[in-house]
Formats: C-alpha cells, structure tokens, sequence
C-alpha cells in the first residue's frame, strides 16, 4: 500500500551573506513516518526545518508540505504543522497549564479548557498542572513543549534536537510518545546527534554543509556506505587507536572500553593493516554501525558553504 506524502521538497536552497547553507535538499516523507535528521553542527538542518515550516523563504526549490505550496501557502502550512526548537520557548514564570493555555488562545484554538486538559493528561503532565516551568527538569520541558506543540493538533511535527541534555530514562519516555504519535498517522522530522534515537527512527537523512549524503533506513544507510570493520580485543588493544588509523585503508578507529573497533572500505585492506599486532590481539569482523558511517561521512565531507555557488 502507497502511504501518501506528507512532505514532498526539491532542489531547497537557503544563503546567507554569500554562503550557501542548504544546497538543493530534496526530501519526501510519507504518512506517520519517523525520519532522523542527522548531521554535524552548522550543517543546515535547523535551515531546512524553517524552510519545510514556512518560517524562512527558500531562494530556489519547490515542493508541498500536507498538499500545500511550500511558496504560496506558507501561512497555512504554518498552522498545520508543530516545531519544536532546539530551545525551551515557553514562559518559566507560568505554570505548565497557564502555559498550554496561552499557547491555545495565541492559536486562537475553541474548547480551551479541554484541550489542555487531554494535552495534559496525554503527555503525562497532569498532576504538574500547577508547577511552574521554570521549575521543571528538562526531560519535564521537553514533555511540556511537547504539549504544546500538540494542542493544534498537527499533522506534522518538525522536532529540532528535541532530547539535548535530557536523562536516558526522559529520553526513552520522549521516543515512546513520539511513536505513540506516529501510529495516530502523524509525520515527524527529527534532527538529532544521538544514534541511538536515530536508529529508532524509521529512516534517516544525512545532511554535511548543506548537501544531503546519505538517505534511508539505517540499514540501508549501512549497506550503501561500504564501511567494513574489525574489532580488536586483548592487552592494551584500546590504546592502539591512533597507531592503527595512520595505517593505509583504515577510515576510523575508535576504543570502546577495553576494545578497539577499526573501520575502512576494504577488508583485506584492514586486516593487513592491522597485522603487526596480529600476535597480542584477537581480530573480528563485525557489522560496521550507524555511528560509522556519521563519523566517516563527517570526516570527508567538502565544506561547500564557503562560497555561494552561481
């Protein structure tokens, strides 16, 4: 079955002062689908998700977002969709319900009383009704944004690093009420540096300077970026990172508590190089991950946002 989309861009370009900060970016995401935006800081991401919101003016591209001219019906597409930003943007000195219920009425949303109310009680935050924000853990804000951005009732939500500097546990719960959402057939675009998170989204994007570098599901991601890897293990194995990656066909190697896992395109390549340890440490091929292939598209990324191209 066909899941119509809910996002539909091409050829997006955004500059700034000469410098090229998104670099024609095409994406299509489909119905109740959960898509990480991964990439290095200053990559564009933040630009795109306010050119896909309506909130910045792209200067070439095109596209629709919920079937609406990504150009001509930017304000509607701004009235349909939920963002997130990257900071807590509420009032500290409401409380959390006064807050939802500001929010309501700058929407100019009916029903007031009952919508924060179910918004309250769907994200948990019900007997903190009173508390104020600016009392709140982050885990507790995030919840909180959460709610907000929800209380229109979107059919998108465009979450920008939405789980920085909050617990594992705050995280997990977050995950859980965004799949939650997805299920009801809502869109989600989620810029994020955990790969974690990333690998509980149903694909990824991955943007370097602008360009998008890598699209899929993590597996395929995986699959297409050709990395191979080897895992070293026995005395002082984690100590031989910086020897090993000066070898020839060795992309990264990085310790992981006692072992060392050691990435590159050609696996006779990386047992060859790996061999003058051959004696003190044990060698084994395993998967390559998802932080492989962000770690090596990071590295040999071109900063192609230097210059405006003509």
């Amino acid at each position: 079955m066909t899941v119509p989309l809910t996002i539909d861009v091409a050829g997006l370009t955004k500059r700034f002062a000469g410098r090229t900060v998104v670099d024609h970016f095409d994406l299509q995401l489909g119905e109740g689908r959960i898509c990480g935006f991964l990439g290095p800081n200053g990559s564009g991401k933040t630009t795109t998700l306010r050119m896909i919101c309506g909130l910045l003016i792209p200067d070439e591209g095109e596209g629709q977002v919920l079937g609406l001219d990504l150009r001509s019906e930017r304000a509607e597409i701004k009235r349909r969709i939920g963002y997130m930003t990257q900071r807590f943007g509420l009032f500290e000195d409401l409380t959390i319900r006064e807050n939802l219920d500001f929010v309501a009425q700058v929407y100019g949303l009916d029903h007031r009383r009952r919508r924060v109310g179910e918004a309250l009680d769907r994200l948990g935050l019900a007997t903190r009704a009173d508390q104020l924000a600016g009392k709140l853990s982050g885990g507790w804000k995030q919840r909180l944004a959460l709610a907000a951005c929800m209380l229109h009732e979107p059919r998108i939500l465009l979450l920008d690093e939405p789980t920085a500097g909050v617990d594992p546990q705050a995280r997990r719960e977050f995950w859980d009420q965004i799949h939650a959402l997805a299920r009801t057939g809502i869109t989600v675009l989620v810029s994020t540096h955990y790969m974690d998170e990333a690998e509980r989204c149903h694909e990824i994007a991955y943007i370097a300077y602008g360009v998008m570098l890598a699209r899929g599901t993590t597996e395929q991601v995986v699959v297409a970026s050709g990395l191979r890897a080897l895992t070293g293990e026995g005395p002082g194995a984690d100590r031989l990172a910086a020897d090993i990656e000066a070898r020839p066909g060795v992309r990264t190697a990085a310790a992981f508590g006692a072992a060392l896992h050691v990435c590159g395109t050609d696996l006779a390549e990386l047992r060859t190089a790996v061999s003058p340890w051959a004696d003190q440490i044990r060698w084994t091929e395993t998967p390559a991950t998802l932080e492989d292939v962000f770690i090596d598209l990071m590295r040999h990324a071109s900063d192609h946002s230097v210059q405006a191209r003509p």
